[in-house]
């Protein structure tokens, strides 16, 4: 069964330095005809079950006009809600308004996810947004004017000449806009990004771990659970649509390059715009064997700090999580740990959890 539904807005008003996302600048007479075929794509592959969570991404699917708006929404009304969906949007502080917003949560947005990335003026130029903290404030404040109290912010650390003051400057000044989730990423400079087209280089490993350990001090400080490696919420504020993914769940990706999971398939859409307007909308798909699916699962389910339940692992896959791969291994040597319900990654191994995970690939 498949309750879960990421769409893809490729749409920006301006492009980030470190962006690898799927994303074309702004065009009205473009956008229509996305949606227009992001409603024949829909129409193709969506077979009515109940969606318990529904995430628009992107892109900034704020930069879309009201109209623009009003007109996804419409696509969007041929799912089939869950009396109780999560119902999450991505913004940006400088395509948000008062209308945009109301349109929002009649339409069921409950959740919205703001990229801040950073409250100093000085990372934000690095990372060619467009805001200033003033106006992220004056947002906030609007999304809570009409309703909508679920609210994640992103913040990216890991920055050029960024500082540990910096990043605790960040933290308090995200924290004192009292959202109920936080994720936080590490700069990452891809190849095809501006930054990587000006060969950018990454902080020290050193420094990076040092940041990291400062956000989960401080968040954990501030009353968030620490329930992902990059997540963080106030306690009940999980992300249920990114916990879809992490439990290695079924969902459809509608849009751009939009990944789905159905029936031990997962398909990657065309990241060509010419070739999704004329509804060629699949790119690649892997037929996965048993021995992928457990990969995967353990690879998603790892990240999760509460890390994976044996007994569900039982019920779902019909294996022993304890006769996988190297895992009796991994917890000998301190990698893993084990309590009466979960095997998990130790608080103290979490920022080397690539090293572990990489156990999983390929076996």
């Amino acid at each position: 069964m498949t309750n879960s539904v990421y769409l893809h807005i490729p749409f920006c008003s301006s492009l980030c330095t470190y962006c690898s996302f799927t994303k074309f600048f702004y065009n009205e007479k473009m956008v229509y005809s996305y949606l227009n075929s992001l409603l024949r794509e829909i129409k193709t592959k969506y077979r009515g079950e109940i969606i318990k969570t529904i995430y628009i991404g992107g892109g900034t699917p704020s930069c879309l006009s009201v109209k623009e708006l009003e007109y996804l929404f419409k696509i969007i009304k041929i799912f089939n809600f869950d009396a109780n969906i999560e119902f999450t949007m991505e913004v940006n502080p400088e395509s948000l308004t008062l209308e945009k917003l109301k349109l929002m949560q009649e339409n069921k947005v409950n959740r919205i996810s703001m990229g801040v990335e950073s409250t100093i003026l000085k990372n934000l130029k690095y990372l060619g947004r467009n805001h200033d903290f003033s106006l992220v404030k004056e947002k906030m404040q609007l999304i809570r004017e009409v309703g909508i109290t679920n609210i994640n912010i992103d913040l990216i650390y890991a920055l050029k000449d960024q500082t540990l003051k910096d990043l605790k400057m960040d933290i308090l000044n995200i924290l004192s806009l009292k959202p109920t989730h936080i994720s936080t990423y590490s700069l990452e400079i891809y190849p095809q990004t501006i930054l990587g087209i000006k060969q950018e280089k990454n902080i020290s490993e050193d420094l990076d771990f040092q940041m990291y350990e400062l956000i989960c001090q401080e968040l954990k400080k501030h009353g968030f659970m620490h329930y992902e490696i990059s997540n963080f919420s106030k306690p009940g504020y999980q992300s249920r649509h990114n916990l879809v993914y992490w439990n290695n769940e079924n969902y459809y990706g509608f849009g751009l390059s939009a990944a789905s999971y159905i029936e031990n398939i997962r398909r990657t859409n065309t990241s060509s715009l010419k070739k999704y307007l004329a509804g060629n909308f699949l790119g690649e798909e892997e037929v996965l064997t048993k021995k992928d699916i457990l990969s995967y699962a353990l690879i998603l389910g790892f990240r999760k700090i509460e890390g994976i339940n044996k007994n569900m692992f039982f019920k779902k896959y019909g294996v022993n999580l304890l006769d996988l791969y190297n895992i009796k291994d991994l917890l000998k040597k301190g990698l893993l740990k084990e309590n009466a319900f979960n095997i998990y990654i130790p608080c103290d191994k979490i920022y080397i959890e690539n090293s572990i995970l990489i156990n999983f690939v390929g076996e």
